[in-house]
């Protein structure tokens, strides 16, 4: 008698989430990008609407403004324009408000400076590799950390990376980078003198030579200096955290997702439990953290600013580590973009968390550039963390 009640209490909540949540097929059109496209395209250029099943938001409890939470300091949300720059704007976004946090310096760093290294290194393992490498707009926070360390970092007054054109555009950049590439491949020429060279005047074509020393503030700098001295960053000092049922737990692994083109195996894999508890306690404690996160939800609506988990997919109580995988392993959860996580609160029993975005489609609502993620979604969709090792003692003790 005893299971036929819990099934039922299990089958009327399923229903409930069921009733309470609902999708509906829309024509959804990106105003923000469209307008991006025209200012590098010209007035005529369109972008097509495309059809999309969302969750139906109309009457939907979100955070009223990122206001209401306590956040860290931070930068204002910038567009990343017509690239796929999210993993520098994103990790860049966190250092800057790490910076401030360590030494209260209060500035804004380039993002482009470390996409230029990020290509040279892509570069030189793709000959390394003799081509089975991979090359595309995409990376992780790992690979700015990596950049960090062995090249450093600029104020974006210092190097904005933007070619002269009215919002960043990288369309023309990587289609002649992967051009130039994949002829390398197909010519078996893998002198490594040759293709940086080449690669190297295809950058400073779209997006300038970065410096090698430069004067901020009355002193002289070079981006490795700059790091040390002025920011007072240690890329050493900041772990990445996933969670994923088929790894051991509590040791580093391998993160097997095409963006970790250099095959980084230096994960720390935790049970989800700990996940969320790691996150909310740093961020109770004045950290922030960087994430990578899925976001082809139908709960993920940038009109809204909201990243929720329907009922209709999966009620709240199954949200677990099984859903988690199960989800990452057949492909609905993928790697597919990187934000600054600033502030959770709980609002009327829920858990809501401010989210720092650079994708167009976060600046077409009522608080361009930020989303309010619910707790669900973080515990399903969001794919790893990035953080200050003083934020994860705890974890670090049991490696």
């Amino acid at each position: 008698m005893k299971k036929v009640f819990i099934l039922l209490m299990i089958f009327t909540l399923s229903l409930f989430a069921q009733e309470k949540d609902k999708g509906k097929l829309v024509e959804q059109k990106n105003k923000f990008y469209e307008e991006i496209v025209k200012k590098l395209d010209g007035d005529d250029a369109e972008v097509k609407a495309r059809k999309k099943f969302l969750l139906e938001l109309e009457n939907y409890n979100i955070p009223e403004s990122p206001d209401v939470f306590n956040s860290v300091w931070h930068n204002d949300p910038l567009s990343q324009g017509r690239s796929g720059m999210c993993w520098s704007f994103s990790t860049t976004s966190f250092l800057e408000s790490e910076a401030n946090r360590i030494s209260g310096v209060k500035v804004k760093l380039s993002e482009l400076f470390t996409v230029y290294y990020e290509y040279i290194e892509k570069a030189k393992r793709f000959v390394e590799e003799r081509g089975n490498s991979r090359i595309a707009e995409g990376s992780l926070s790992g690979a700015v950390l990596k950049i960090w360390g062995d090249y450093g970092a600029v104020p974006e007054a210092i190097y904005d990376g933007m070619g002269g054109k009215a919002c960043h555009d990288h369309k023309g950049l990587f289609e002649e980078i992967d051009k130039f590439l994949t002829s390398v491949k197909e010519s078996g020429n893998w002198n490594l003198d040759f293709v940086l060279s080449t690669v190297k005047s295809i950058l400073d074509h779209h997006i300038g030579e970065p410096p090698a020393e430069f004067e901020f503030e009355g002193k002289k700098y070079t981006p490795v200096s700059f790091v040390s001295d002025y920011l007072k960053l240690d890329p050493a000092d900041y772990e990445i955290i996933i969670s994923f049922k088929d790894k051991p737990y509590f040791e580093r692994v391998y993160f097997d997702v095409p963006d970790n083109w250099w095959k980084g195996d230096d994960y720390i894999n935790v049970p989800l439990d700990t996940y969320i508890t790691t996150i909310d306690n740093a961020l109770e404690n004045g950290y922030s953290l960087c994430l990578d996160a899925d976001v082809g939800e139908s709960g993920l609506n940038g009109d809204y600013d909201v990243g929720v988990i329907p009922g209709y997919d999966i009620p709240s109580e199954y949200v677990n580590e099984d859903a988690r995988f199960y989800r990452f392993d057949n492909g609905m959860t993928t790697d597919d973009h990187l934000v600054h996580m600033i502030a959770k609160k709980e609002i009327d029993g829920e858990k809501w968390y401010l989210i720092k975005d650079s994708m167009s489609g976060a600046f077409n609502g009522k608080h361009p550039g930020y989303f309010f993620y619910n707790e669900d979604y973080v515990k399903l969709k969001v794919l790893f963390f990035v953080a200050h090792k003083d934020a994860l003692k705890e974890i670090l003790a049991k490696l």
